[in-house]
C-alpha cells in the first residue's frame, strides 16, 4: 500500500489510473470541492473537554466524480458531509466549493451557495406532504426568487429526468418510497448544482428499490453529475469511482475503482 495523496497516513487499496488527474503529484485537478487542512472542534460546554471531529482533512472531489464516504459512528463522516454542504464551518482550514472560498463566507453567502451550487438527498426524503411532487421539486427555485413559469419548466424537466414525468401532480403520500426518493433527487437536480450530497440515500428502501435508485445515480454520474454519497453499505460504495473511509477524524483509507 502507498500513502494517500489526500491525508497523511491513509492507505489506498488500489492506485489511481494514469488517466486519473489526481494520479500524478502536482497535477492540475478540476476540483468541485476542496478541503485543505480542515479541522472541526465541538465543545458541549466550557467545562467539557473539546471533541475533535476532524483532524486536518485534505480532500478534493473532482468535477464529474462519484465519491462514496464511509466510516463507523463517530469517525467524522457526518461532520465532513456537513462542511461539504456548507451546513457547518471548519474550526480551522479552508474549504472551496465550485471555486468559491466557503470558509470566508457570511451565513447569507453560505445559504446562497447551498441553494445554487449544492443539491441534497436525504434518507428520509424530506418532502413537504402538502405540496405536489412538482411543487416539492421547485422549492429550491422558489427560495431563489425564480419566476413561477421558469420554476415549472425546470422542475418538470428534473422530474422527467428521474422518471416521474407522470407523477408531477401527485403528493408524496401517493408515491412509493422509491418514487419519493426519486422526487427528492429531482429536487436536488433542479438547480443543476455543482455537487450533489446524498446521506444514506437508500437507507429507508428495500433491496430492489435501492438497486433502482443506485442505477439512477449511475445514470446521473454518466451524465456528468458530481456525487458524494455517505453510506454504511459496501454495495452502495462499490458503485462509486472512489471510496474514502473515515476514522478518528481523518481519511484512513481510499479505494479507487
Amino acid at each position: 500500500m502507498q500513502a494517500s495523496p489526500t491525508s497523511p497516513g491513509a492507505a489506498e487499496t488500489q492506485a489511481p489510473s494514469a488517466t486519473d488527474p489526481s494520479a500524478a503529484p502536482g497535477a492540475a485537478v478540476d476540483a468541485v470541492a476542496e478541503l485543505i487542512g480542515v479541522t472541526k472542534v465541538y465543545r458541549k460546554s466550557a467545562a467539557a473537554p473539546p471533541v475533535l471531529a476532524l483532524r486536518g482533512v485534505d480532500l478534493k472531489i473532482r468535477r464529474g466524480e462519484h465519491l462514496a464516504i464511509m466510516g463507523a459512528s463517530g469517525s467524522g463522516k457526518s461532520t465532513l458531509m456537513n462542511i461539504l454542504g456548507c451546513l457547518d464551518r471548519p474550526t480551522d482550514g479552508r474549504y472551496r466549493i465550485d471555486g468559491a472560498e466557503a470558509s470566508e463566507m457570511t451565513d447569507r453567502d453560505l445559504s446562497q451557495v447551498r441553494g445554487q451550487r449544492l443539491g441534497f438527498v436525504f434518507q428520509a426524503f424530506n418532502l413537504i406532504p402538502q405540496l405536489t411532487v412538482l411543487e416539492n421539486a421547485a422549492t429550491p427555485l422558489f427560495y431563489q426568487g425564480v419566476p413561477a413559469g421558469e420554476r415549472v419548466k425546470r422542475s418538470a424537466r428534473a422530474l422527467e429526468r428521474v422518471g416521474l414525468g407522470d407523477r408531477m401532480q401527485h403528493r408524496p403520500a401517493e408515491l412509493s418510497g422509491g418514487q419519493q426518493q426519486r422526487a427528492a433527487i429531482a429536487r436536488a437536480l433542479v438547480n443543476e448544482p455543482a455537487l450533489i450530497l446524498a446521506d444514506e440515500p437508500t437507507g429507508a428502501l428495500d433491496t430492489s428499490t435501492s438497486d433502482t435508485i443506485l442505477e439512477l445515480f449511475d445514470e446521473l454520474h454518466a451524465g456528468g453529475v458530481t456525487l458524494a454519497v455517505i453510506t454504511h453499505d459496501s454495495a452502495v460504495a462499490e458503485r462509486a469511482e472512489r471510496t474514502i473511509v473515515m476514522r478518528d477524524g481523518l481519511i484512513d483509507q481510499q479505494v479507487y475503482r
